[in-house]
């Protein structure tokens, strides 16, 4: 691989085994920031997750606008270590193993909402009105993409669904009233709804811990096994994480379908109309990765040698580009005018066009980080 070529006129080949070993070691040195980095977020995830249970089982046990307020307020902070997290996906580590990772439970969208509870139209929909289903964290588990990958049972966003309700207003979110938590209130079935929510609330907690001791240092786990792999490959793995979701995932699953429909039902957390927070942190997530530093809740740093030392030991000028079109990105994410169902509205051409260079940005951003993938001749295996 093109790391670590020294200069093939050198006299005794010394020269060259000095720059490998010296390059090897910047990388290996990357790699263990990478670690520090994921673990540091996870443990925040999993730090905020708790805080969210608190406020859900106080909500549960007694149900009013205020309890109801904080719960959301809460599930919007502890969006934000979470989202950051999303660039440690797309290379079958611990998030998404194919038969452990707990991706699909945590994070999984767009949801039918009338699989979880009722609709407008339809006020008997959903496991919540359905007194066959069990409602433990097995059986929600369980539950979860049964039948339809829209058919979403746990994770954030199902929480969302329940703190908030069915947005059908045009400029706000949705408007769940606090009484549907509330015996004999606007809602039948209540004593389900809040033992759903507040299951599947301590089922995200599970499983932020599961990726938070898949990570933990000085362990027999994922983190052992990959800080002994050859350092390229661990990079690899890193790159591949930040170019899929720069790509496909932020620039055209989240952020060019709902552009192209202009459907709220697209936008990434449609409940509570935070989607541009979504947009904001994945980017920040990014630049964390690429960066090697990252601002932990508490206000502390996590910081080490960075994945752009690596990329400009190689080409100073890539390394560069991709530091400053990251950058880019992020600026405009956070130019997003909230809600972001406005913004990709056929009537906001302003907005779409705001959404619209945030896409065209991050489409450059994937092609400058294939260019780092190819300056290291980087290949991605193929599956099993």
């Amino acid at each position: 691989m093109a790391v670590g070529c020294g200069d093939d006129t050198a006299d005794d080949g010394a020269g060259s085994d000095a720059g490998a070993q010296g390059a090897d070691g910047v990388m290996a040195e990357a790699v263990a920031t990478y670690a520090q980095i994921v673990l540091a977020s996870y443990e925040d995830a999993r730090d905020a997750a708790l805080e969210l249970d608190a406020a859900i089982a106080e909500l549960v046990a007694d149900p009013s606008e205020d309890t109801l307020r904080v719960a959301r307020n809460v599930w919007k902070d502890a969006r934000e270590p979470y989202l950051q997290t999303e660039v440690y996906r797309f290379y079958e580590g611990p998030i998404d193993a194919p038969e452990s990772g707990p991706e699909g439970r945590l994070n999984a969208w767009p949801l039918d909402e009338n699989f979880i509870d009722y609709v407008e139209g339809d006020d008997d929909a959903g496991i919540v009105n359905d007194t066959q289903v069990a409602i433990d964290k097995s059986e929600l588990a369980a539950q979860n993409e049964q039948g339809g990958e829209k058919n979403i049972a746990t994770g954030y966003h199902a929480i969302e669904f329940l703190l908030w309700g069915q947005d059908q207003s045009e400029d706000g979110a949705g408007e769940r009233p606090y009484t549907d938590f509330v015996d004999g209130g606007s809602a039948e079935n209540q004593d389900r709804r809040r033992e759903y929510l507040s299951t599947v609330s301590e089922l995200l907690v599970d499983d932020l811990q599961q990726l938070v001791d898949a990570w933990a240092e000085g362990e027999d786990n994922y983190r052992a096994q990959f800080e002994r792999l050859p350092p390229e490959q661990a990079l690899e793995r890193i790159l591949t994480g930040m170019i899929v979701l720069t790509g496909f995932e932020t620039g055209g699953e989240r952020l060019q379908t709902a552009l192209d429909t202009a459907d709220q039902e697209d936008e990434h957390s449609c409940f509570s109309d935070n989607t541009h927070r979504d947009m904001v942190q994945d980017v920040r997530g990014m630049q964390n990765v690429y960066l090697g530093s990252y601002r932990r809740t508490d206000g502390s740093i996590v910081r080490g040698t960075a994945i752009e030392a690596v990329v400009r030991d190689e080409d100073d000028a890539l390394a560069t580009r991709v530091e400053e079109r990251i950058a880019e990105s992020l600026a405009l994410a956070e130019a997003l005018e909230p809600p972001f169902d406005q913004e990709i509205s056929l009537d906001n051409p302003e907005g779409r066009e705001r959404v619209s260079a945030l896409i065209e940005s991050l489409r450059t951003q994937e092609d400058d980080l294939i260019d780092v993938f190819n300056a290291f001749e980087l290949t991605v295996p193929e599956p099993e």
